[in-house]
């Protein structure tokens, strides 16, 4: 019958075209997302922990061992300390020891008598770099057999001026020159000077030999 064909045809157009658009969609393959791009490594990007280890404190040196004996113009290093807020680190080159005449201490009056002076000359440097204005270093004579001498004097002459460090005696390498006034009994030697102002000296004095 006509109306028969018409309909098959009609429905065989309908199941061609529903293929066509099922073969359609298979032509569109997937893409695959892109992957994500590796982080970067926190430890390139953050500076290196460890660093070269750090120069010494400019104006550092060797503290001479207490008990050390040395010549005359040779430099010791020492701990030092003034008053009850100074401290620090300096060098005392003991540059000449001399004995004086009696008449030297002609100001001193009887005091003096049976007196010859010493005269201790030195350079203080200031090693530490610390505040050490205004302080003063005091040396101590002594006999040929290392003792003391048994004279107690304090002051100056005009042969031995007696000088303290200036108000900017503050950074390293700072100097002054200063004079020692000691004593031994007229007729006697002296044999040396020593460092003792400091605990670890006390005992054991760094010294200088004549």
């Amino acid at each position: 019958m006509k109306h028969d064909r018409t309909a098959l045809f009609a429905t065989g157009l309908a199941a061609l075209l529903a293929l066509s658009a099922c073969g359609g969609g298979t032509e569109q393959a997937a893409v695959p997302a892109p992957a994500p791009a590796p982080a970067e490594s926190s430890a390139a990007e953050a500076p290196s922990s460890s660093s070269a280890p750090s120069a010494a404190p400019a104006g550092s040196a060797e503290v001479t061992a207490p008990g050390t004996e040395l010549k005359v113009g040779e430099r010791a290093v020492v701990p030092f300390k003034y008053g009850t807020d100074k401290t620090g680190t300096i060098a005392v080159t003991v540059t000449s020891i001399d004995l004086g005449s009696n008449a030297d201490l002609a100001s001193f009056g009887d005091k003096a008598k049976g007196m010859t002076p010493v005269y201790i000359r030195m350079t203080v440097e200031n090693v530490g770099g610390t505040d050490l204005a205004y302080s003063s270093v005091r040396l101590r004579a002594v006999g040929p057999d290392g003792r003391g001498t048994g004279v107690i004097i304090t002051g100056e002459t005009p042969q031995c001026e007696s000088e303290s460090a200036k108000k900017d005696f503050t950074t390293a390498g700072a100097k002054y020159e200063t004079c020692e006034l000691q004593a031994v009994r007229e007729g006697g030697e002296v044999g040396g000077a020593t460092y003792t102002d400091s605990d670890e000296y006390k005992d054991d004095p760094v010294t200088w030999k004549k």
